[in-house]
């Protein structure tokens, strides 16, 4: 019922970086899925279920990533100027894009996700074709991605007026920072 570290970081790129940051998350966090259902497709994620080791290595990764991007946005240098130079916009979205895929492949969670929901819904007798699987984690994609943009679009619309506010927005990204180091604490100390 609590929302993952996916959740949380679109919620964190929208409410402190704007619409635009919001959106790359979310696509990110879809693209990381891409990952996670070919993975599922193929078999590949059941290692990450046989293996302990496995599983430990690609938590700890998660986990790591998750409080870098935390200590960074608390810990980030700025000068009290927003930056408006376009070269760093593009080198910044890329970086935000690129998060949200880091963020969804290196979360085991989500992998075991897939390898616990998808063959519910699978009919024993096609269990061996990789069809059904593509075909179900494709229309998980389609609306998770659907719910992630939607989710992007509504906190960045409201958290508009509070981010113009530089002070406010400097304590959003510590507040967005705190939570990253927060999800990445949880994650490690997830049990398989």
């Amino acid at each position: 019922m609590t929302p993952g570290a996916d959740t949380m970081y679109i919620l964190g790129r929208s409410i402190a970086q704007g619409k635009k940051a919001g959106v790359l998350s979310a696509l990110g966090i879809s693209t990381g899925a891409v990952f996670h259902i070919v993975f599922a497709t193929l078999g590949l994620s059941i290692i990450l279920t046989k293996s302990a080791m496995a599983f430990e290595i690609v938590k700890y990764l998660g986990a790591a990533y998750l409080i870098f991007l935390g200590v960074k946005a608390i810990f980030g240098k700025s000068d009290g100027k927003f930056k408006l130079d376009k070269e760093n916009e593009i080198t910044d979205y890329k970086k935000i894009y690129v998060s949200g895929i880091l963020t969804n492949v290196l979360n085991p969670k989500v992998a075991l996700f897939f390898l616990a929901f998808l063959p519910q819904f699978i009919d024993p007798n096609y269990v061996k074709s990789s069809l059904p699987f593509l075909i179900l984690g494709s229309t998980f994609l389609t609306t998770g991605t659907i719910w992630c943009l939607i989710l992007a679009l509504f906190a960045s619309k409201l958290s508009d007026r509070i981010r113009k506010n530089y002070r406010i927005k400097k304590w959003l990204d510590k507040i967005t920072g705190g939570i990253f180091v927060a999800l990445g604490i949880k994650l490690a100390f997830t049990k398989k």
